[in-house]
């Protein structure tokens, strides 16, 4: 799977990034110089690319063949723009269902999020270009399969996306444990979205400051917080038990 989501060479990378295929990760060896190397830094920083330089070993490591000094992982899938997808569920007659990952690294967690929204009918997930868990061969494993079954949106930043989805009517609810109220308090039968924050750090500060409701999950232990995919699982089936 891996070997199948690798390209290598700066001109072939160039290609694939013009011809508009989805980049999770570009490895570029450090000191590269050129006109080549220049042209593809260019369309790195205009598409937002997460990019990291390395020494020639990691990229000899990655690859056998002759990379030119530069190696990318491009998404087996293709992602969905914001807009189309929200106005294709809208004007369905559904009941918007969406969820954001704010800066979410752990492609397993990803990968069981992606599953667990699946099976519970979720109109689409958004992430952020930048920061977040890649769509790889782990993810797809763990999601066991559901990662083709699912429209994602990658989106340059969380903030836009929820004011684009509060604009069209749809509440941005946030999973966090500053919350007063549980989401058993929250009425999910109108139009939602859920924000899921990172494993270590949460939902950011300054994307909680914009949510139109906050709402925890009830602690029995002595662990002060939930496994990030748990804890999603809980909030996306008490959507269902609402407008079942």
């Amino acid at each position: 799977m891996k070997n199948e989501l690798q390209i290598f060479g700066i001109r072939a990378i160039i290609e694939a990034i013009t011809s508009g295929k989805a980049i999770d990760k570009l490895y570029i060896q450090k000191g590269l110089q050129g006109d080549l190397s220049k042209e593809l830094m260019r369309l790195v920083k205009k598409n937002g690319i997460t990019m990291v330089y390395v020494p020639v070993e990691k990229l000899n490591r990655l690859t056998k063949m002759n990379h030119q000094g530069a190696v990318a992982h491009i998404s087996p899938i293709d992602f969905y723009e914001l807009e189309n997808l929200v106005i294709k569920v809208t004007e369905s007659g559904e009941t918007p269902l969406f969820l954001i990952l704010d800066q979410l690294s752990d492609v397993r967690n990803f990968g069981a999020i992606i599953r667990t929204a699946e099976c519970t009918g979720v109109h689409g997930i958004i992430v952020q270009k930048k920061g977040g868990a890649p769509v790889n061969a782990d993810t797809i494993k763990t999601s066991a399969g559901a990662v083709f079954n699912i429209p994602i949106c990658k989106v340059d930043h969380i903030k836009d996306a929820m004011f684009y989805l509060q604009g069209s009517g749809i509440q941005v609810i946030a999973a966090t444990e500053k919350a007063t109220d549980t989401i058993y308090k929250t009425d999910l039968t109108i139009p939602s979205a859920f924000i899921m924050g990172s494993e270590g750090k949460g939902i950011s500060s300054s994307v909680l400051k914009l949510v139109d409701v906050k709402a925890k999950l009830p602690m029995q232990g002595e662990i002060a917080s939930l496994n990030v995919s748990v804890a999603c699982g809980v909030f996306l089936y008490e959507a269902i038990r609402q407008r079942l």
